[in-house]
């Protein structure tokens, strides 16, 4: 009876994972990921569909850590927090950028074979669909501050989306170019100078207590 190699997923995912992140997915082909990792192209279709579903298997884990981070944010019952917690949870600090950058770094090689080498794939409007879902979650906090009478502002969902799309490219950019983590802290502050999110959806601090 023949031992089954269990070498041969993690061989093919590490070759993968190379081969599209040197060449974006639609020029890799998987007889050059198969010669790679030392394997037969029979071997690969034991265990993967093709070269799309060895692509996911690549990206799920990234996808499904930024999907539970954004649901956690947008499971946050606003009405519990206080109007100096929401004026800070809209607001661009560096310690926030610095935050979402390290979150993204930590899955740097997903997030980067998503957000560059995805072409061709059915994660190739990865980019523009998470800025919408990162636009209904700043809408929502952006309602709750109308609703408390924190904006001097009327923006709608359309401006916002807008806004968000070019804000999330600003995070993107930094891993298509293959910045250092030193370079994503400088970057960080640059971000944080550059934006005024408060100012642009006219967010005004809260009156203070005596």
């Amino acid at each position: 009876m023949s031992v089954p190699d269990r070498s041969i997923d993690p061989r093919l995912l590490s070759a993968a994972k190379e081969e599209f992140l040197k060449n974006g997915y639609e020029a890799s082909s998987l007889n050059g990921i198969c010669k790679a990792a030392g394997v037969t192209t029979g071997a690969l279709y034991k265990r993967y569909k093709g070269k799309e579903d060895l692509f996911s298997a690549l990206v799920s884990d990234t996808i499904r850590d930024m999907e539970e981070y954004v649901s956690a944010i947008g499971e946050t019952d606003l009405a519990k927090i206080s109007d100096q917690e929401l004026h800070d949870s809209i607001g661009m600090s560096v310690e926030a950028v610095e935050h979402w950058l390290r979150f993204l770094y930590e899955r740097k090689d997903g997030f980067t074979l998503l957000v560059k080498c995805s072409s061709g794939t059915r994660y190739e409007n990865f980019h523009h669909d998470w800025a919408q879902v990162m636009n209904k979650l700043e809408f929502k906090y952006y309602q709750e501050a109308k609703k408390r009478g924190l904006t001097t502002r009327e923006v709608s969902i359309e401006e916002i989306n807008v806004l968000t799309y070019a804000v999330w490219a600003l995070f993107v950019e930094p891993f298509i170019l293959g910045f250092t983590w030193d370079q994503m802290v400088e970057h960080a502050e640059v971000l944080n100078d550059f934006l005024d999110w408060h100012k642009a959806l006219g967010i005004v601090k809260p009156a203070t207590k005596e």
